[in-house]
């Protein structure tokens, strides 16, 4: 009896250890920290400093939402849309995502809507409010197809666009609260899973854009449609 009690609990830790190995390989492939190939999670914002990829939407996320199509219709349902008539001023930032592909221009820029999808980006670009820039990891060395967000919250246009106070963590609260329970948008409805995540952001204001302070906090975001 004593050895089947052992022959037991070696199984069920066997099991144990099954179940945590294949959740760490499922989460690996959620995406790829870019400090591991020499990326960062700071984009390049121009200046100096740069602007923190504070939202990523996982790899395990629909693959129609990882698409350049995909997201434009996940944001429209949660409260963005695309720049005004078109319309981008100002040069677009770039980031190194550490997959091998150096750094890349921002794939697209994503504002506000304030509930009109169609005009509404513009009435954004003249008071502020929330907007993003989305970066793609799928490169050789990380081909996750997961998307890294710098989203902030700015100002209007008479303050020259620049970063609200505490911009970024409510950009990137903001953006969460939003996409928190069951949005559609375009005959499509998404749900979404976030967890956040520490560690791959510093906290406070060293190598940030206009010199303001962040949390640390990243918002992994997997997101299902159907």
């Amino acid at each position: 009896m004593y050895w089947s009690a052992i022959a037991a609990a070696l199984l069920l830790l066997a099991r144990v250890e099954s179940r945590d190995s294949a959740t760490l390989l499922r989460r690996a492939g959620a995406f790829v920290d870019p400090r591991t190939n020499g990326g960062s999670m700071l984009d390049n914002a121009g200046s100096g400093g740069g602007e923190p990829l504070n939202v990523i939407i996982s790899g395990h996320s629909s693959a129609q939402v990882l698409t350049d199509a995909g997201i434009i219709n996940f944001a429209r349902a949660i409260g963005f849309s695309t720049e005004c008539f078109g319309i981008h001023l100002g040069d677009p930032q770039s980031a190194n995502l550490g997959d091998g592909n150096g750094p890349q221009n921002q794939t697209i820029e994503l504002r506000q809507d304030y509930g009109d999808p169609i005009a509404g980006t513009c009435l954004e670009s003249l008071i502020g409010g929330n907007h993003f820039r989305v970066f793609r990891q799928n490169g050789p060395l990380a081909p996750t197809g997961a998307l890294f967000l710098a989203v902030s919250q700015e100002e209007s246009v008479a303050e020259s666009h620049t970063i609200s106070p505490d911009g970024y963590n409510l950009g990137r609260i903001n953006l969460v609260a939003n996409a928190t329970g069951i949005k559609s948008f375009g005959g499509v409805t998404y749900s979404s899973v976030v967890e956040n995540t520490v560690g791959l952001l510093p906290v406070g204001a060293d190598g940030i854009n206009h010199g303001i302070a962040i949390d640390g906090i990243v918002a992994v975001m997997t997101v299902t449609a159907t």
